[in-house]
């Protein structure tokens, strides 16, 4: 995708960045109130193929033609690759605000039924079965796509259990 423009709109500006260099696989679109010493995706945000925005008031992002991960749409599979991927962050209360953001027509996919190796504490009860981590799904969704890289995991605590658990499934 070198050398693709991604419009997107901030406070009533419209704006394109140009991609040069590595190919963007995926996008993090992250809510302000995220917890960043508890955001499993902070460790990431100097990766060149990964690219991060905060959701804040005015911000929007065209996701036409990018891979938007929702419980209960069609699996992800490797048919999508050549997609980018578009990745909310936010605890799943977050999730209705974070796709006011979204404009244009992103392709809903999910990801195949996998346990979270990362221990939940929602008293809430708004966690679907098929919740990940954010760097779960984030690895999980790029290895369906063709880019398997567990160095994206590097930082992560449950790595290895969320691993072992990638390998049962037999990807």
């Amino acid at each position: 995708m070198q050398g693709q423009d991604i419009p997107f709109s901030l406070s009533g500006g419209n704006y394109s960045l140009q991609l040069i260099g590595v190919p963007i696989r995926a996008t993090i679109l992250r809510h302000p109130d995220e917890n960043l010493t508890k955001c499993t995706l902070e460790p990431l945000r100097n990766r060149a193929e990964l690219e991060f925005f905060e959701a804040t008031a005015g911000f929007q992002v065209d996701a036409t033609d990018m891979i938007l991960l929702e419980v209960g749409a069609p699996v992800l599979s490797v048919a999508d690759a050549g997609h980018r991927l578009l990745l909310l962050d936010g605890n799943w209360k977050h999730v209705e605000f974070l796709r006011t953001r979204i404009t244009g027509r992103p392709i809903a996919r999910s990801l195949p039924v996998i346990a979270t190796a990362y221990p939940r504490r929602n008293r809430e009860g708004l966690d679907p079965l098929e919740g990940l981590a954010s760097v779960e799904a984030l690895y999980l969704a790029l290895k369906i796509l063709g880019y398997d890289d567990t160095s994206l995991l590097a930082d992560y605590h449950w790595r290895e259990e969320f691993l072992r658990r990638v390998r049962e499934l037999n990807f």
